[in-house]
């Protein structure tokens, strides 16, 4: 017999130990151990060196977060069953499995309308097929299903698991401390309230600083401008090289990646969907770092120059700023570009394009956070703290930025 019971040395939280048979399962899976070829932060290894992370580890950390979670609510009374909690791991390990190459970065290049959210619920049905029904439980809880609905808020909410693991240890790997929480705490101080979870009171100062410390990362790192610079470059070769695959040119691609080059892939249906999703899990970094080597030079002049800057770290120069760009100063930047780079009409909108990024610490449509008080009401956290308002964490911050060539300002 497999020793089902393995340990593992996490860099953030020490040893973590696969709890059940399930798990162990799931995580040998190879559309599960391709999450090890997507890094967490996507691009933001070109600012911060050491946020090479990948989405397998912060997985696997949040699937330990919720373990501790579950344990807080047993003692504190909350009745869980063996079922449900292996339910509630499973829902948390597999919440990211439909993140793409880059993760963010590519979420919605790659299949058009379709968040990564609803990916992993697409291979998590193919995996329940697959497994006889032993993800019934865990789909119920990671859509909201389930009639207990605090587990649902443990994977999905204002400080469910993913968040509480993603902060803590792109916070480790960036070195951006700002973005350090104390999970321990803030998990011990979980209670569960007319089905719901909610913090006690105890815990008030903890979730303040959870909440200062999202948002701060969100600019310093998420958001960071060499990132969205990154990501714009990015997404624009991906576009071009759907373009130039469309008018007849053939390009290298591995099968996964030549699958997503052809524009029919809009629905998720019938044989439709068990293709998508295989090509899909057939998918990580490697096809898309490969691909853009080799198509610097493979014959369209627009493409190849775009790939090169992606591959050399020859990034666009980028200004941010809260008001939109005056069209009339992009409009002479396009032309400023067209004469530097000699593009057409058709082809400056791949260096020089406008768009916006947005922080809001409060994520609209998730539960709100709630504190337990002594009388055993259940406030909204605005309501009780010294430092935040309905408002104020509900404001969504809204940054306008500007890429075009370095070039052109030389």
């Amino acid at each position: 017999m497999t020793n089902r019971r393995k340990i593992i040395n996490d860099p953030v939280y020490g040893f973590i130990s696969i709890p059940n048979d399930l798990i162990y399962d799931l995580m040998g899976h190879q559309w599960f151990q391709r999450l090890r070829n997507i890094r967490q932060l996507g691009l933001s290894s070109l600012v911060y060196p050491g946020a090479v992370h990948s989405r397998f580890q912060h997985s696997l950390g949040a699937m330990y977060l919720t373990g501790q979670a579950v344990h807080t609510l047993r003692s504190k009374g909350t009745e869980i069953s063996a079922e449900e909690e292996e339910g509630v791991l499973a829902a948390i390990l597999l919440h990211d499995i439909g993140h793409g190459p880059f993760s963010h970065a590519l979420e919605h290049s790659l299949i058009e309308d379709m968040p990564h959210e609803t990916m992993s619920l697409l291979i998590m049905e193919e995996l329940n097929r697959s497994m006889g029904g032993r993800l019934t439980s865990a789909i119920a809880i990671f859509r909201g299903e389930y009639q207990r609905r605090f587990f649902h808020d443990l994977v999905t909410g204002q400080m469910d698991m993913d968040r509480m693991d993603y902060l803590r240890r792109d916070s480790f790997f960036t070195g951006v401390i700002e973005g350090s929480v104390g999970s321990d705490r803030i998990i011990r101080m979980l209670n569960v309230s007319d089905d719901r979870l909610v913090v006690d009171e105890k815990g008030i100062y903890s979730v303040e600083k959870f909440l200062i410390a999202r948002r701060m990362m969100y600019w310093q790192v998420y958001n960071h401008r060499t990132v969205v610079s990154a990501e714009k470059l990015l997404t624009s070769l991906l576009v071009r090289a759907r373009q130039v695959t469309a008018a007849g040119l053939k390009l290298f691609a591995t099968p996964a990646l030549a699958y997503f080059l052809e524009p029919r892939h809009n629905r998720a249906e019938g044989e439709e969907r068990a293709s998508l999703v295989g090509h899909f899990t057939a998918l990580d970094e490697s096809d898309i770092l490969s691909a853009t080597k080799v198509w610097m030079s493979c014959g369209d002049r627009v493409l190849e120059e775009l790939c090169r800057r992606f591959v050399n770290r020859d990034l666009l120069a980028i200004e941010l700023q809260r008001t939109p760009f005056d069209p009339a100063r992009v409009s002479e930047t396009g032309r400023m570009a067209k004469e530097v780079l000699g593009l057409t009409d058709d082809e400056v909108g791949y260096f020089v394009n406008t768009g916006d990024v947005y922080n809001q610490t409060y994520a609209p449509g998730t539960p709100e956070v709630r504190i337990l008080l002594k009388n055993g009401t259940t406030p909204d956290i605005t309501a009780v703290s010294d430092l935040f308002d309905k408002e104020a964490l509900s404001d969504k911050v809204t940054k306008y930025y500007l890429c075009y060539p370095k070039e052109i300002i030389k």
